[in-house]
């Protein structure tokens, strides 16, 4: 379902990333197939470097249908952003992305914070946003976060925020009620 991304996914991640529906809301844009190899490679590097996490979404035939990243880490904290090409809309491959690259950002790699920025005008990213159980707005826990966001002046972004406690109580508090359940069955 995720891995490490890959030069030789960046043409066909490039014509899913070109549709109208999905080219608006993609953080690194390119107006051409090479383009996107040239930023790609930047992503492989920045990783390299720890600035980045980036990985490419498979579908179940392992065939690349999107990216999820965590960009601009500081402190153990960063900010979200992932993209499905538009065939592949509510088929539910968002929602398992995000939990397999949280379970690697918070168990394998020692995230502390993941925050989803999100404009208010893509209503598909803030109901998606919203189905995550242990997701919060970020406004009371990170202020200032909100504030950089927004640089202050009416709020053009949502911000929400997966802490790794939060993140953990879901997990574990999962797996007790599952048990549970195993048993009583």
């Amino acid at each position: 379902m995720l891995k490490r991304r890959d030069l030789h996914d960046s043409k066909p991640l490039f014509d899913l990333m070109i549709h109208p529906e999905v080219f608006p809301y993609v953080r690194h844009k390119a107006a051409s197939s090479d383009e996107f190899y040239f930023l790609t490679k930047q992503t492989l590097e920045a990783e390299e470097n720890g600035e980045l996490i980036s990985r490419t979404i498979l579908d179940e035939w392992a065939q690349p249908i999107g990216t999820i990243n965590l960009f601009d880490i500081e402190d153990n904290k960063g900010f979200l952003a992932t993209w499905i090409g538009q065939p592949y809309f509510g088929k539910g491959y968002n929602q398992l992305a995000k939990e397999l690259f949280f379970e690697e950002l918070f168990f394998q790699l020692g995230i502390e914070a993941v925050f989803m920025k999100i404009r208010r005008t893509n209503m598909r990213s803030l109901k998606a946003a919203l189905k995550i159980p242990y997701v919060m707005t970020a406004n009371e826990i990170f202020p200032d976060v909100v504030l950089r966001i927004n640089c202050g002046q009416e709020a053009a972004y949502d911000v929400f925020v997966i802490t790794k406690e939060q993140y953990l109580f879901h997990y574990y508090g999962g797996m007790e009620q599952n048990a549970e359940e195993m048993l009583e069955a």
